[in-house]
């Protein structure tokens, strides 16, 4: 195989983003070659882009069987990432996923039981923001030992100000039914990926969410979660879309250092000693450990999806790794549906929780969900942003 042939599923803001960077060149071994969309009008906005260079399905399924593609991209919303997926996997198509893996954890436990039946299929996960030096850095840091245990995260990541229009530009957006949450499942997947990647996971959860608190829309826009560590260490995670100004901070604090990530650096504090050395050695009842920053120095890379999709060529012709399996996808799944959980039941969540609770309560409300109406599609580009979503 010289180069990937690459089909997309679902020409929306992602996928065609997707389209326009491997058509453009950007990744080298992969060629676009098919593209499937349910809509016509997405269709025939791709033709316009691409032209005759690419064949065109109106439905997964026939793009999958065309003998077209070698791989395929799945860029559609979030119940049907699985199902896709694992469609493409027994056809053995090799398949990344856009974010998040899917909707609630026993979905994405079958399509990782499918990958693992089918090991000669590579699966990845579009985790773009694994790619950061900053997350990178951060990570490396934390799980060197040097600075000890952490014993704090928080992530204050408000900085996904979405207005009216964007919720009105599709009729599955910020529904229980078309999109399974909200600012969880479709902004935070990137943060709760790396929360979960550099830090471990939490075993206990308890979250307040607040439903159209912002705007006119079914789903979460607000939230604000707790959560503990095996080690006992503590963290908060709070997110919103309805900040006019948010902010986006990472900080950990560890028993010898503290890191932060915010305004695209990271800062590095070493302290003298542990804090548990200082504790037990220091006289001054108002003394505090002798601290000081340090220069860090990352490779100062970001490949974000290119990146993402250029290691999955590597990994198809044996030349690299993926930046995400696919099956890592379920973590960041689980902290979402865990936050879900427990403001549904308004009471803390051990971490494994019970699936099949979680999907009795979310089908509860997917029953009373509504479908939009007089919705305006836009085709927009966010590219420089986490992601169009």
């Amino acid at each position: 195989m010289e180069k990937i042939r690459l089909g997309i599923i679902g020409y929306g803001n992602m996928g065609s983003a997707h389209a326009d960077n491997v058509f453009n060149g950007k990744c080298p071994d992969v060629v676009l070659t098919a593209i499937a969309d349910i809509k016509d009008s997405r269709l025939e906005a791709a033709k316009g882009v691409f032209g005759e260079d690419v064949s065109y399905f109106s439905s997964a399924e026939e793009m999958l069987d065309s003998k077209k593609i070698d791989a395929c991209l799945v860029a559609v919303p979030h119940y049907d990432h699985t199902n896709l997926a694992i469609m493409s996997m027994k056809k053995g198509i090799h398949v990344m996923v856009e974010k998040p893996a899917g909707v609630y954890t026993q979905q994405v436990e079958e399509m990782n039981a499918v990958a693992d039946e089918n090991p000669d299929v590579v699966f990845g996960m579009m985790f773009n923001q694994r790619t950061n030096c900053l997350y990178r850095k951060m990570r490396e840091l934390v799980k060197s030992g040097k600075y000890g245990q952490i014993r704090r995260t928080n992530w204050l990541i408000t900085n996904w100000y979405r207005s009216q229009a964007y919720y009105n530009s599709g009729d599955w957006r910020a529904t229980w039914a078309g999109e399974g949450g909200g600012v969880l499942l479709n902004q935070c997947p990137h943060q709760l990926d790396l929360w979960q990647w550099i830090c471990g996971m939490p075993v206990k959860v308890h979250a307040k969410l607040k439903y159209g608190k912002w705007h006119d829309i079914e789903v979460e826009d607000d939230v604000t979660a707790y959560v503990e560590y095996e080690n006992g260490a503590t963290g908060t995670f709070i997110t919103t879309t309805g900040d006019g100004c948010g902010s986006n901070r990472f900080e950990i604090q560890m028993d010898k250092a503290k890191l932060v990530v915010e305004d695209g650096k990271l800062r590095v504090w070493e302290f003298e000693m542990t804090e548990q050395e200082f504790s037990a050695t220091n006289q001054r009842p108002f003394a505090a450990i002798p601290v000081k920053e340090i220069e860090v120095e990352t490779d100062g890379q970001h490949t974000a999806h290119v990146g993402v999709l250029n290691a999955f060529a590597d990994k198809i012709l044996s030349k690299g790794e993926l930046v995400a399996d696919g099956r890592e996808g379920i973590n960041g799944l689980i902290l979402s549906n865990a936050m879900h959980l427990s403001d549904f039941l308004n009471k803390e969540i051990e971490i494994p929780f019970d699936a099949e609770l979680y999907k009795s309560e979310l089908m509860k409300r997917v029953k009373g969900s509504k479908a939009k109406k007089d919705t305006v599609e836009v085709f927009e580009d966010n590219s420089s942003s986490y992601g169009r979503v």
